[in-house]
């Protein structure tokens, strides 16, 4: 017999295993929220009878551990990321792996991603450093404390956000509700716990590379995509307009009438590489995102 709330959720876990990470932790948070609001309505005001005995019923109508894991491993199967990588159905040629990635969803969303990433990585970083900066300055003030909890409150809402971002367009399965916080407990255990836990500090460290990152990967897939755009472009636009578009030092060379559609093809093949490139880094930083923005305790 389950006699508390962590009993349950120890078991739960142990019936998820083999489970995506991200889809443990929902499945305890919510499981904890509901076993613990239940409670909370069977005692009222007074502790009338033992957890053990209030559990019994409360289980009977939200299930098992191993009926809440069964449901949740079927619920998975058809909520799975938009994005998400499928397997082939039939295996195709290399050359048309290649090609294949223009019409690719995950490989669109993975470059928007690493485009725009400079632009939240500024926002996370220049957060990240002036709160703590902040926090540590204030500590010796009264209000010190209480700007570092909301500070630190604040640093795990953007991790959730930022693992809703990663997973509709990297298509990688990350949290979708928060941790949950039991509210009977004191203040200061809350506090304690805000402090203890490890996604608080690595969602800071996360916010912390954004910046890096997302530069590095503006700086490469715009060279990239520029380069490939004037290769594809610069021939026809010579042809319309009738002027050379190729200057070195004061003298100008038209392009070669035979070299316009090898610049054209050439420039349409690096797009493409620049696309499986960023499905390569998409994969890595959707792994890096997973492993500092979740949550699980």
């Amino acid at each position: 017999m389950i006699e508390s709330v962590d009993a349950y959720l120890t078991q739960l876990r142990k019936e998820l295993a083999g489970c995506d990470p991200a889809t443990i932790q929902d499945a305890l948070a919510d499981a904890e929220e509901h076993l613990r609001n239940a409670l909370e309505q069977a005692y009222g005001h007074e502790k009338t009878e033992p957890e053990a005995a209030a559990l019994i019923s409360i289980i009977d109508k939200y299930g098992s551990p191993e009926e809440i894991a069964t449901a949740y491993r079927e619920i998975e199967t058809l909520t799975q990321p938009a994005l998400a990588e499928r397997k082939p159905v039939r295996r195709k040629s290399p050359l048309n792996r290649f090609l294949s990635v223009f019409t690719d969803a995950s490989a669109w969303g993975a470059l928007l991603y690493l485009m725009f990433s400079m632009i939240t990585g500024i926002v996370y970083f220049t957060w990240a450093i002036t709160g703590l900066s902040l926090s540590l300055g204030l500590l010796v003030l009264v209000i010190g404390l209480p700007f570092t909890v909301l500070f630190l409150l604040s640093v795990r809402s953007i991790a959730l956000v930022e693992g809703r971002i990663v997973e509709a367009l990297l298509g990688v399965r990350m949290p979708r509700r928060p941790l949950f916080t039991n509210r009977d407990a004191g203040w200061w255990e809350q506090v304690k716990s805000l402090f203890s836990e490890r996604c608080t500090w690595t969602a800071v460290i996360y916010m912390i590379l954004q910046l890096p990152l997302g530069t590095l990967y503006f700086t490469i897939f715009t060279c990239l995509i520029s380069a490939s755009l004037a290769f594809m472009a610069s021939p026809i636009l010579e042809f319309i307009i009738d002027e050379p578009l190729i200057w070195l030092g004061e003298m100008a060379y038209h392009i070669p009438v035979w070299l316009m559609p090898l610049a054209v093809v050439g420039g349409f093949v690096l797009f493409l590489t620049a696309m499986h490139m960023a499905k390569l880094i998409a994969r890595a930083h959707g792994a890096l995102a997973k492993t500092l923005l979740l949550g699980t305790r």
